[in-house]
């Protein structure tokens, strides 16, 4: 299978490039274009003589070098967490995300034999803040900047639905590996004792392995019964309670301090807190489960185990 790809060079996206390869597909990068890229080893240094790019800011991609590909797969956005959100962050997020999508999109309805097959990258900000609900792929949106950011994200990429066979709207949530992402910063913190829940600890983190997240991804490029949205999670969530104390376990550290509430507002900004660290969500991989994906790591127990390369006891 040919495929292009965006955000191939993040967390989600280099270990998708080397799992798709070692199937036999043939993976073609998609880099940003020179506007609003701040650097990188995707980025593309001259607008006017490369072949493809597509622009996160939403002005006219270049991707007739797609022509007759068989599946598009977009990752790439501006990472949530990484800063405060000032407007400048804000608007970064939004736009990567939602003009960026526009851009791709409408580039690729231009191509004369568009791909059959085309996944995006969505996320379980949709939800919102819905404590012990359960969510599925059948639940309503929540409330809030993720949520306005997803949903918006989610009707750009709709557009796709009219040049494209399928179209998979991946829903992902909290990914976790030992060198990246949440657990990567958490790791260090835990290992010297320093770990602790957030506020309550009472609220739900719907999370996924890093592997299980690329399994997930290729399941349903190779399944041509899936389409629409797919919560890309674990099936068992846990409070943040529980995660603190499994991490704890896990690194065979002690983990009794709490950060509260208001403190995280403090520090991140109001908004950031509440939709980052205290927003609960207790999502179901519906989806997945009625296709038959199986997860090779369901619990988070085991996963910390395989994780951090120490045998489950």
């Amino acid at each position: 299978m040919r495929i292009g790809l965006t955000g191939s060079h993040g967390l989600i996206g280099s270990a998708l490039v080397a799992a798709l390869g070692q199937q036999g597909h043939e993976v073609v990068s998609i880099p940003r274009g020179k506007s609003t890229a701040k650097g990188g080893s995707d980025l593309v240094g001259d607008r006017t003589s490369a072949p493809l790019f597509f622009d996160p800011d939403g002005g006219p991609s270049s991707l007739g070098a797609l022509e007759g590909f068989d599946a598009v797969i977009h990752l790439a956005g501006e990472p949530i967490g990484d800063h405060r959100w000032d407007a400048r962050v804000r608007s970064a997020i939004y736009s990567s995300r939602v003009y960026g999508t526009r851009s791709l999109i409408t580039a690729l309805a231009a191509l004369k034999n568009p791909p059959a097959t085309l996944l995006v990258a969505s996320a379980s900000g949709i939800y919102g803040d819905r404590g012990a609900e359960e969510l599925t792929e059948e639940s309503t949106k929540g409330s809030g900047f993720l949520a306005k950011v997803v949903a918006d994200w989610e009707a750009e990429s709709r557009i796709g639905e009219g040049f494209t066979s399928r179209l998979v709207l991946l829903r992902t949530g909290i990914v976790l590996d030992a060198n990246g992402g949440l657990l990567g910063r958490l790791l260090p913190l835990f290992r010297l004792g320093l770990g602790g829940r957030l506020a309550s600890g009472e609220q739900y983190m719907s999370w996924i392995t890093l592997a299980d997240e690329v399994r997930a991804i290729q399941y349903c490029l190779d399944n041509a019964a899936i389409r629409g949205p797919v919560n890309l999670v674990a099936p068992n969530p846990v409070t943040n309670r529980e995660f603190t104390k499994d991490l704890a376990a896990a690194v065979s550290r002690p983990a009794v301090l709490a950060v509260p509430g208001a403190v995280l507002e403090l520090v991140l900004g109001k908004e950031m807190a509440r939709e980052l660290a205290l927003v609960s969500q207790h999502i179901a991989p519906n989806v997945l489960k009625s296709a038959g994906f199986s997860f090779e790591t369901p619990t988070l127990d085991l996963a910390l185990a395989q994780l951090l390369g120490r045998s489950n006891r």
